[in-house]
């Protein structure tokens, strides 16, 4: 039983990159999903596929690497709002990753956003997690 599922996300997508791994598969949610999405508008991912076998079904997740220098697209991926302590942010106060070069990854009213989008929509959520 895994208490805190985008932290086993992002873990997974983190060891995956450490290890030079082409592609991660990932137990499927809906929450995960529309993450998965986000990285991929993004450009921090080349691809995913949902595969929905099983009950639960599975993410794949083709990871981006720089073609000469192998160097990954995803530098860090840092979990902000975790089970016990959740993080919120309003329009006025939301975080700005390396001054703008990283996103944030928010769960907002209108669904899982960039901190681009949500102030761009002006709304505020719960800070997911940074990616850079």
């Amino acid at each position: 039983m895994n208490t805190d599922s985008i932290a086993d996300y992002l873990t997974r997508v983190r060891n995956a990159i450490k290890a030079n791994h082409r592609v991660v598969e990932i137990p499927a949610s809906n929450l995960k999903k529309e993450i998965t999405k986000v990285l991929f508008d993004k450009g921090y991912i080349t691809n995913y596929k949902f595969e929905d076998k099983n009950v639960q079904g599975v993410i794949k997740i083709a990871l981006k690497y720089h073609p000469i220098t192998k160097v990954p697209a995803i530098r860090t991926l840092t979990r902000v709002s975790k089970p016990g302590l959740r993080k919120y942010a309003g329009v006025e106060t939301m975080p700005r990753v390396l001054n703008g070069l990283g996103i944030a990854i928010l769960s907002t009213s209108k669904g899982v956003m960039t901190d681009k989008e949500a102030r761009n929509l002006n709304i505020g959520g719960e800070v997911l997690c940074y990616v850079y």
